[in-house]
């Protein structure tokens, strides 16, 4: 983490010589008015750094008074998503405010870290969800290294969870065991419903998506990525088709092709040129199954001429299975000319 530790006298220099230690593994930066030179920065006024550790720092520490602080950062917030995290310390340093960007900016977590650490230290948290001990997907979302959409849905969300009421999650088993596995998680205040299950949506209750793709609604939104897409093609297929079938695939889908993570196929599929071109062009790697990893799966998949030719159980849906990290196929195969593409996670 890349730290601005901001000083007005020489009480409050003196106090960020004595929290460096307790931020060892950190890149840490002292705005003062004392010492100039590696990681020490003189200036004159607040108004001369902040524009530049607002947009370069992830963190930045105040040990002057909360209020001067509120005044001078007011000018700079834009949304949760991109501010750094801002935290006000007492000079004597026994005590800590998480000011800014409490979650996804990491101010929670560092405040604790440092409570944690200084002997005597109180962290002041003032995040409802970390106060009373329950579930956040903001957090949820930071830990997995999940991508929000729709943010300005998430107060709604999480007010209802606050208030001891249910929401509604739209997403895969391997998701729910996540969301059950993180702290503050509560089963009364959980309804999950299956993507394929939506005749069982309650349209009373705040609702969740969590899923790969994009979907055209206003719900906050999580977004799993590292995808895998699966890929079957005739022999001799260009990679010129290939490229274009994954772009419809995506664009019919509302998929980000910078969430793809990989490709994957039947080892009898190796030695495809337009294949390997595609892959060696979109910089992604491919990891081929053998007929005794695909035949292995016990999942229901799509009839396919591969059983026909190759006796397995199909291409594109089995091999993305097999390399995903979730083992969730969430989008069976569709036929693009010579090519067949299927998606997991």
């Amino acid at each position: 983490m890349k730290i601005a530790i901001v000083t007005i006298n020489n009480p409050s220099y003196e106090s960020a010589l004595k929290l460096l230690p307790y931020l060892d593994g950190n890149e840490c930066h002292i705005f003062n008015k004392v010492k100039d030179g590696e990681n020490f920065h003189i200036f004159k006024k607040l108004d001369d750094i902040l524009p530049t550790a607002w947009e370069k720092f992830d963190a930045i520490i105040c040990l002057l008074a909360m209020g001067a602080v509120v005044r001078k950062i007011a000018p700079f917030l834009k949304n949760k998503s991109t501010d750094p995290a801002v935290l006000v310390m007492t000079l004597d340093l026994k005590r800590v405010v998480p000011l800014l960007s409490g979650h996804l900016g990491g101010a929670n977590e560092l405040a604790d870290s440092l409570s944690s650490k200084i002997d005597g230290c109180v962290n002041f948290v003032t995040t409802a969800s970390d106060q009373i001990d329950v579930f956040a997907f903001d957090m949820f979302a930071k830990k997995y290294g999940y991508e929000i959409s729709n943010l300005k849905s998430l107060a709604e969300v999480a007010n209802t969870i606050i208030n001891n009421k249910q929401v509604q999650v739209v997403t895969y088993p391997a998701i729910i065991d996540e969301i059950k596995s993180f702290a503050g998680y509560r089963e009364q205040h959980f309804k999950f419903v299956m993507p394929d299950d939506f005749k069982s949506l309650d349209d009373t209750l705040p609702t969740v998506y969590i899923v790969p793709q994009k979907l055209r609604c206003s719900s906050l939104q999580i977004h799993p990525k590292n995808i895998v897409l699966g890929l079957g093609m005739n022999r001799g297929t260009s990679k010129e088709e290939i490229s274009n079938s994954v772009k419809r695939f995506c664009f019919e889908h509302s998929l980000e092709f910078e969430n793809i993570s990989k490709l994957a196929s039947f080892s009898a599929k190796s030695d495809e040129v337009g294949l390997l071109e595609y892959a060696k062009d979109m910089c992604l790697d491919i990891e081929f199954f053998n007929e005794e990893d695909i035949n292995s799966l016990t999942q229901n998949f799509s009839p396919s001429q591969a059983t026909k030719f190759f006796n397995i159980k199909g291409v594109a849906e089995p091999a993305s299975l097999l390399a995903s990290e979730h083992k969730t196929l969430f989008l069976s195969k569709r036929i693009y000319g010579n090519v067949t593409v299927a998606s997991s996670f």
